[in-house]
């Protein structure tokens, strides 16, 4: 059985850095937004925590947490 990276401790002494966590942006309905692959778009939806629903006009995408490619125009 392997361990996920998750579960694993940092050690001190280790001469990687330790793992971050990435920064879970926030967003409200209504936002307007741009993805890196699908362009620009507003949020039509809100999963809490989970994913939001973006209309990028010609298609709708559930986008999930935490959003690294989407940001707040």
């Amino acid at each position: 059985m392997t361990k996920s990276h998750a579960s694993r401790r940092h050690l001190a002494t280790s001469p990687f850095s330790a793992p971050v966590e990435p920064i879970v942006k926030h967003f409200e309905l209504g936002d307007r937004v741009s993805h890196d692959q699908f362009g620009l778009g507003r949020i039509v939806g809100v999963e809490e925590g989970v994913a939001m629903l973006v209309d990028f006009g010609s298609r709708q995408a559930r986008i999930l947490s935490p959003y690294t490619r989407m940001d707040r125009l």
